[in-house]
C-alpha cells in the first residue's frame, strides 16, 4: 500500500470515528432537551447537529494540538499506530453503545492512540521500553480532567438550580417551565457549540498526525479542509440520534424538568468550555452526567439514580485501559499482517 493510499485510508477512519463520536456523543447534546419535552428527537439532532458544525468558525485548534502531540512520543508515531489507535477507540465506542452507557469517546481515542504508541515502541525498542511510547505531556491535566469536569458540571449546575429557584420563588411551576422550555433552547445551543469545539478537534490532530507521519506535511498546521471535516463528520453523526444512550442520559439518571435541563446544559458547558479553553480534550460525556447529577440531587439524594450512576463512572475509569488494550492488540495484528 503506498503512503498516500494507507493516508487517505486512515483519514477515511478517523472521519468514521468522528462520525461514531457524532451519534455515541448525540445523547450528551440532545438528552436533556428531549427528556423535558422541549423538542422532540428529530429537532433535537438537527438543532445540536447545526451547532456542532457552528463550533467551526468559533474556536481555534489548541485542544487538536494536544491530541496530536500531547499524549504519545511523535518519534514513535507511524500511520500504523494511528490507524491501530483508531480501530481500538472506534471498538470501544460501539461495545459501550450497545450497552447504552455514556462514556468518553475522547479519552477512548486517548487510550487507543497511547495503546497503539506503547506496541509500536515494545517492538521497536524491546518489550521493556514499550513505555518509551508516551509522553508526560498532558496527561496529568487530561486524567485529572477525567474527574474535574463532572465535578465542574455538578457544582455549576447546582449553584445554577439554587439561582433559578431564589430568583423564580415567587412563580408557580408551570410558569417557570414556561420560560424554560424556550431558555433550553439556548442552553442546549451552547453546550452542541461546547461539544463540537472540543470533540471534532481530537479528529483533527489525528487527521494532522497521519499527514504528518506520512511526510505530506513537516510542521503540526491544522489546515481549514480538516477542521471542516472533522466539524461535518461530528455533525452527519449527531443527526444519526443514538438513542440508546438518551435514554439512559435523559431518563434513567433523574427526571428532569426544563429548568433543570437548563441549568444541567449550561453547567456542563461550562465545564467543557473551561477545558477547550485550556487546550484539554475533556468527555462532554462526563461533564453532562456530572450536571445531571448536580440538578437531581438538589431535590434530595434520592432523586439520583445512584446504581445507574456507579455503572457509568466504572464505564468512565475502564475507557482508557480498554480503549488502550484493543488498540495494542489492533496493532500485533497489523504488525504480522502487514508487516508493519
Amino acid at each position: 500500500m503506498t503512503p498516500l493510499t494507507l493516508a487517505i485510508l486512515i483519514i477515511g477512519i478517523a472521519l468514521i470515528f468522528d462520525y461514531i463520536n457524532g451519534f455515541h456523543d448525540a445523547a450528551n447534546s440532545i438528552a436533556t432537551i428531549v427528556a423535558t419535552r422541549v423538542l422532540t428527537p428529530l429537532q433535537a439532532v438537527a438543532w445540536a447537529a447545526f451547532f456542532n458544525f457552528a463550533a467551526a468558525f468559533l474556536f481555534g485548534t489548541a485542544v487538536a494540538r494536544t491530541v496530536g502531540s500531547g499524549f504519545v512520543n511523535l518519534h514513535l508515531v507511524t500511520p500504523y499506530v494511528l490507524l491501530a489507535g483508531l480501530l481500538g477507540a472506534i471498538a470501544w465506542d460501539l461495545i459501550t453503545w450497545w450497552l447504552a452507557l455514556p462514556t468518553s469517546s475522547s479519552h477512548a481515542l486517548i487510550g487507543g492512540y497511547a495503546g497503539a504508541a506503547v506496541a509500536h515502541a515494545g517492538l521497536v525498542r524491546g518489550i521493556t521500553h514499550s513505555l518509551q511510547g508516551l509522553i508526560v505531556g498532558q496527561w496529568p491535566l487530561t486524567l485529572t480532567f477525567i474527574f474535574a469536569a463532572p465535578l465542574i458540571g455538578l457544582v455549576s449546575a447546582y449553584i445554577l438550580m439554587i439561582a433559578v429557584y431564589w430568583i423564580f420563588r415567587n412563580c408557580t411551576p408551570s410558569k417557570m417551565d414556561k420560560w424554560f422550555r424556550k431558555l433550553q433552547l439556548v442552553s442546549a445551543a451552547a453546550f452542541s457549540l461546547s461539544h463540537g469545539a472540543n470533540d471534532a478537534q481530537k479528529t483533527m490532530g489525528i487527521m494532522t498526525g497521519v499527514l504528518v507521519a506520512s511526510g505530506f506535511q513537516k510542521g503540526f498546521e491544522i489546515h481549514l479542509w480538516v477542521i471542516l471535516a472533522a466539524h461535518a463528520a461530528i455533525a452527519l453523526g449527531t443527526l444519526s440520534g443514538g438513542w440508546r444512550i438518551v435514554h439512559t442520559m435523559g431518563g434513567r439518571l433523574t427526571r428532569l424538568r426544563p429548568r433543570s435541563g437548563f441549568c444541567a446544559e449550561t453547567g456542563a458547558a461550562v465545564a467543557v468550555l473551561i477545558a477547550t479553553h485550556l487546550g484539554l480534550p475533556v468527555s462532554t460525556t462526563h461533564a453532562i452526567a456530572g450536571a445531571i447529577v448536580g440538578v437531581g440531587s438538589i431535590q434530595r439524594m434520592k432523586a439520583v439514580r445512584w446504581g445507574i450512576a456507579t455503572n457509568i463512572v466504572w464505564a468512565w475509569v475502564l475507557t482508557i485501559p480498554a480503549s488502550a488494550i484493543i488498540a495494542y492488540c489492533s496493532y500485533l495484528v497489523l504488525h504480522v499482517a502487514a508487516g508493519v
